[in-house]
């Protein structure tokens, strides 16, 4: 990812509500939203077209939950950049979706604040 072009993204989350929260929230941050999934089948569809920069992720989703869309996407492209977004409570699938290859999470409900921070852990890294 460049840091001085606009980063495209991918959200994926079965909540109507939180994809439309998180967007609203990327795209003023100057981020470009190529595309949206609802599970993770969609997700793998849609990074393998559109390979974005960072991808969101939730990890309960119907169909194929966001773990198994995170290894599918990791072993499509080993440097993908994923974030996990998901509620609170689940540690085990916190650390679950890390050891699969996701970069960083953060936990519904989610501020601003915490998502420039995991935009910037990403940069600096």
């Amino acid at each position: 990812m460049a840091i001085n072009s606009s980063p495209t993204v991918l959200i994926v989350d079965d909540e109507i509500f939180f994809r439309q929260f998180l967007r609203d929230i990327l795209e003023q941050e100057g981020l470009v939203i190529v595309a949206e999934a609802v599970n993770g089948d969609e997700a793998v569809e849609k990074y393998r077209t559109y390979r974005p920069d960072i991808t969101f992720m939730d990890i309960f989703m119907p169909e194929k939950n966001g773990l198994e869309a995170i290894r599918e996407i990791i072993a499509f492209d080993s440097n993908a950049i994923i974030l996990v977004c998901s509620g609170g409570g689940y540690d085990d699938e916190l650390q679950a979706a890390r050891n699969a290859g996701a970069r960083q999470s953060i936990l519904k409900p989610f501020m601003l604040e915490e998502i420039r921070e995991a935009l910037r852990g990403i940069q600096a890294a």
